[in-house]
């Protein structure tokens, strides 16, 4: 096994760069169109301690119809994202809708959020979560592996979690992975390039990169401050890039955590198109291969289409909380 080198990182240049995406303007229909794509790219998600199947179910009625019927013919999200334990009710609540497939299930395992839990507890973890239904597993790297230069057991660990999401060969069913890399505990771009690359290095390997949005990196738990940041996925989607020029294959991105607003989500989607946007025709600009995570972002979307609709915002009690 031979695992990447280390690429330096511009910190003034990516920061600069990054920074001129949210000066672009989009503007009438492109920009509801924006954000349209922006909502059907949302894994909606809950992540608290006091999540109950019926919050769970709340959820996924808000998936389904993001605007809670007041605005027509709206994309449902691309995925919510739960607890393990609460698998099992976002399947029976999205059957219930009649959203299966159309709505995929995310869940986080692997000792979400710190990585601290023996390996084989974190990988009983994220077999449980697909036996019950996951379609997408979110797991989280070692920071503490990393950090302390066992960059080897980061790997490793990677590659147990896709044998673990029951990847055999793309003929087979298995739950798709998402690599949280928490890059605010990455303290530096150099190390958020390292971990993106080892990341994409294992699911290279591992073999499930083959299959197009099989394999995610994602910036954030959520938890941690700061979470996503333009700078870091600016780098991320250049490792994502770069394996591309390499292999052809079409590793996913999901930046999570504080993006909050439709401004916001598409000042990503610039950066995305520019950055991504010509690989496969297009591909990039669809949930196949790029996500957010979150949970506000949802109803600030659909305020914003009510505006380009009727001229008038709506107030944030207008539509539930998910």
């Amino acid at each position: 096994m031979l695992l990447p080198a280390r690429v330096p990182v511009d910190k003034v240049m990516a920061e600069f760069r990054a920074a001129s995406f949210t000066k672009r303007s989009i503007k009438g229909a492109s920009k509801g169109q924006g954000i349209r794509l922006a909502l059907s790219m949302v894994d909606l998600t809950t992540l608290e301690g006091k999540d109950t199947p019926e919050k769970v179910r709340s959820l996924c009625q808000k998936a389904v119809d993001p605007s809670d019927g007041t605005i027509a013919g709206l994309p449902p999200v691309a995925a919510i994202c739960v607890y393990p334990r609460l698998v099992p009710a976002a399947r029976r609540e999205l059957a219930k809708l009649g959203a299966t497939g159309k709505v995929k299930i995310a869940a986080v395992a692997t000792g979400f959020p710190s990585g601290q839990y023996a390996l084989k507890t974190r990988l009983e973890e994220t077999r449980r979560a697909v036996g019950e239904g996951a379609d997408e597993i979110d797991m989280v790297i070692s920071r503490g592996a990393f950090l302390a230069g066992e960059h080897a057991r980061v790997y490793d660990e990677i590659r147990a979690t896709i044998q673990a999401c029951g990847f055999r060969d793309a003929k087979h069913p298995f739950a798709h992975l998402k690599v949280i890399l928490e890059t605010g505990e990455l303290e530096t771009l150099d190390n958020a390039r390292l971990a993106s690359d080892i990341a994409i290095q294992a699911l290279h390997d591992g073999g499930i990169a083959a299959v197009p949005g099989a394999g995610f990196i994602k910036t954030s738990t959520g938890k941690v401050e700061p979470a996503a940041t333009m700078p870091v996925t600016l780098v991320m989607l250049e490792a994502i890039r770069e394996h591309h020029h390499r292999t052809g294959e079409c590793i996913g991105m999901k930046p999570a955590g504080g993006i909050r607003t439709s401004k916001s989500a598409l000042h990503y989607l610039c950066m995305l198109h520019e950055t991504l946007g010509q690989i496969e025709g297009g591909a990039y600009l669809t949930p196949t291969l790029f996500r957010f995570g979150a949970s506000a972002l949802v109803n600030d979307l659909t305020r914003q289409l009510q505006w380009l609709a009727t001229g008038r915002y709506a107030a944030r009690y207008d539509f539930a909380e998910a």
